[in-house]
């Protein structure tokens, strides 16, 4: 048990680590242009829906991680 729960603690930071990095690398230069007052705004928005999208997709991964830890153990008792 102990080692399918540090493969998921390992799985889940380095989802953490691996996010935050494109998130700073790719969205953080994003910029948008031709809109006048409203170009930061509509950078801001396509950088939130990504970072969402991307939360998204790392609870699914996490998820199906999870399932297959859990799966494992009870095949295992």
């Amino acid at each position: 048990m102990k080692s399918g729960l540090f493969t998921f603690l390992f799985a889940m930071w380095g989802l953490i680590i691996v996010g935050g990095g494109i998130i700073v690398t790719v969205l953080g230069p994003i910029t948008i242009s031709g809109f006048g007052e409203f170009d930061l705004f509509i950078a801001s928005v396509i950088k939130a829906v990504i970072a969402i999208v991307l939360v998204v997709i790392w609870i699914l991964i996490l998820s199906k991680i999870k399932n297959r830890i859990f799966k494992k153990e009870i095949k295992l008792q």
